[in-house]
């Protein structure tokens, strides 16, 4: 399963009244573990970036004079992303950009749900946590990422904190590899009518973890009981 994990920052807040993207984030997940394989590109919109927007990401018209226009850098966007699901968070801003720009190329290649689907983390946060906050910084404070270094918006920082927030929040048992799954539903019910998987099935692999992962969560759990100030209930 390959997910791209996209942000974008832009001029402005509407792309009706002009407004163009003029950063591209993406990071990219396979079965739900991160590649190393990021995508990552600033813009030149032929256009003023407004003093609003400058204010949260911080990218200037001077940064961007000599940046490689939309038109230069669709193609390999499009090969990057083709196939995948993305997530976004927000993703009817962000995707309704990217539409935007494909709309004003003399060779249009469609919309951005021609060739990939789309997850909505915020429509996620706010079914999983409703009448909470679910802002990217919140949901970063809810499951413990840190986000320290996000003093100003950029689309491949958030992307990759994103990541660790989605991953978070759809944490827990993966699923059952296509064998165990059809097992599972081969398998009859016993007497209590549960159905249980064949004793004849190939057991699980179990993976001990190493001494630098144990630690690694001894100081997770450290981190977690400093912030909600009392002894966590598994200690």
């Amino acid at each position: 399963m390959r997910q791209i994990i996209l942000d974008t920052e832009t001029t402005g807040l509407e792309p009706t009244r002009g407004h163009r993207i003029i950063e591209i984030g993406c990071v990219e997940l396979i079965n739900r573990r991160l590649t190393g394989n990021h995508y990552h590109v600033y813009i030149n919109p032929r256009r003023e970036v407004d003093d609003g927007a400058i204010e949260v990401h911080g990218i200037t018209n001077e940064f961007l004079a000599d940046k490689p226009y939309f038109e230069d850098i669709v193609d390999d966007f499009i090969q990057y992303v083709k196939g995948a699901e993305l997530v976004i968070h927000n993703a009817p801003f962000d995707v309704g950009f990217l539409n935007h720009e494909f709309g004003l190329l003399t060779d249009a290649p469609g919309k951005v749900e021609d060739f990939c689907s789309v997850l909505d983390t915020l429509v996620l946060a706010r079914q999983m946590h409703p009448g909470q906050k679910n802002s990217l910084d919140a949901l970063c404070k809810r499951y413990f990422i840190d986000n320290s270094q996000r003093d100003l918006h950029g689309a491949l920082l958030d992307s990759e904190i994103l990541a660790d927030v989605y991953l978070a929040m759809t944490g827990g048992q993966t699923d059952l590899t296509l064998t165990q799954r059809q097992d599972y539903l081969t398998a009859k019910k016993d007497e209590d009518g549960i159905r249980r998987l064949p004793e004849s099935r190939q057991p699980f692999k179990v993976l001990q973890a190493s001494q630098s992962e144990l630690d690694e969560h001894a100081a997770y759990l450290k981190k977690m009981q400093e912030s909600c100030g009392d002894k966590l209930i598994w200690q």
